[in-house]
């Protein structure tokens, strides 16, 4: 018997959470390659939060949200200038190495990482993979890989770097490794010819994410969702309700997270009916949507649906209230839609006071004085406003001002580009407004 060792590394930062967290994507390739070759497929997901080693036990609110472990390391040295304590969040070194030694030699190990700056924790992956296993070769995908490939190939310790969606890549790549005997050849042609993620490898299950969708089609300027997948895509709306049966069914799944960039798109044709099947289903699920969701497509029709199929968890993608910076920079909402869609979600049946808007902050040059007044504004309306902030993503149309006004360089380290970094480097007056805006939140909005 053959194995392949998938890893989902550790999250080095200065703060992280486990916001509907899982490695979605390392699943979908597992799932891929055990279909597709003789190998088993193994897993060790470094931010498991339920690893019965834990001296800690997880504490999990309702929805699946929880803590991650953490231990306080050595900040890099580009990054001493933030006043913050800098951490490895996820398994103790000592438990991953115990993981790993349980582990039957691998052919390959594939890796995977979900931010540009959390590259620290491929490396220590790559390090520790190359001391128990010599030059047994590694295999890096994900977002960090398909925005700085070569980055990735220079620093990350992989042998093989795959940017972009890799359903298409592995197989190849596992073919050169072990011999046509053993890989079968396989193109996928669209998402619904995917095989369902390989849920089963994780240890917790009763909270997991679902893709019905890939991309967006719309072009913000801080945004990287068209970077990472240039081509938007939809699955069929039966073939979402059929996987979501068997995750309920299979995994007695019960909170589920859609991690969708434009969930609501074409949602007479796409999500309208996936609301319907889940509710003639009679599924018992509490829906999530971390990724915020299109304001403008919310009507009363769409509301009542979201209520009746179980969405608990609402986030708002608003963004801005000015009118003129959403037409400069987020074209996909206007200011007036947020009151539209939040008094068809009430008549629904939801409580504002549990509405999630998202408000960007930390975008070079912006207005704190607006912000503020948009916090102002949202709170007044009932609901909650969160504070989501920038990060400078390569490729995007705000990467190449932030690289022309000089705060960063093409070649900057990646860990510049951590949202708590940057916010550091645009200098103090942004730190105090961001105090500012934090302390107006803490006293208008305690929850």
């Amino acid at each position: 018997m053959k194995h392949i060792l998938l890893i989902n590394p550790w999250i080095f930062d200065f703060t992280a959470y486990d916001f509907w967290l899982k490695p979605l994507g390392l699943l979908q390739i597992g799932a891929i390659v055990r279909q597709n070759t003789s190998c088993q497929v193994h897993l060790i997901d470094c931010l498991d939060r339920f690893h019965p080693g834990l001296k800690k036990k997880s504490i999990s609110k309702p929805d699946g949200r929880g803590p991650l472990p953490k231990e306080e390391v050595t900040k890099p040295e580009v990054l001493k200038f933030v006043p913050r304590k800098f951490s490895r969040y996820g398994l103790p070194l000592n438990l991953f190495m115990e993981e790993l030694a349980q582990q039957p030699a691998p052919e390959a190990v594939l890796v995977t990482c979900g931010m540009t700056y959390w590259y620290p924790g491929v490396q220590l992956v790559s390090e520790l993979i190359r001391q128990k296993f010599g030059q047994v070769p590694i295999i890096l995908g994900g977002v960090y890989p398909t925005l700085l490939p070569e980055h990735a190939r220079l620093h990350s310790g992989a042998d093989f770097i795959v940017s972009g969606p890799g359903e298409n890549r592995i197989l190849p790549i596992l073919r050169e490794i072990l011999g046509d005997r053993l890989v079968q050849e396989r193109k996928f042609k669209d998402l619904d010819d995917l095989p369902l993620p390989a849920y089963d490898l994780l240890r917790h299950q009763e909270s997991l994410p679902i893709l019905t969708s890939r991309g967006c089609p719309f072009r913000c300027s801080f945004c990287a969702s068209s970077l990472l997948y240039p081509h938007f895509e939809q699955k069929r709306p039966q073939q979402v309700i059929a996987d979501i049966q068997l995750l309920v069914q299979r995994m007695n799944c019960r909170h589920l997270a859609f991690y969708d960039d434009a969930l609501l798109l074409n949602s007479r044709v796409h999500f309208k009916p996936i609301l319907k099947g889940i509710i003639n289903s009679s599924l018992t699920l509490s829906l999530h949507s971390p990724n915020g969701l299109h304001v403008q497509a919310i009507d009363a029709e769409m509301a009542s649906l979201m209520k009746a199929a179980g969405f608990v968890s609402i986030y708002l993608s608003q963004e801005s209230l000015d009118p003129s910076w959403l037409k400069d920079f987020s074209p996909k909402v206007e200011s007036e839609d947020l009151l539209k869609a939040v008094k068809s979600l009430e008549a629904a049946g939801f409580n504002r006071h549990n509405l999630n808007v998202y408000l960007l902050a930390g975008l070079p040059g912006q207005d704190w004085d607006r912000l503020l007044r948009d916090i102002d504004e949202v709170i007044h309306l009932g609901l909650k406003p969160r504070l989501a902030f920038f990060s400078p993503i390569p490729g995007t149309k705000e990467w190449k001002k932030i690289i022309d006004q000089g705060l960063l360089k093409e070649d900057s380290d990646p860990l510049l580009q951590n949202k708590v970094a940057f916010l550091y480097l645009q200098g103090e007056e942004v730190i105090l407004k961001l105090r500012e805006a934090e302390k107006r939140l803490s006293c208008l909005c305690p929850n």
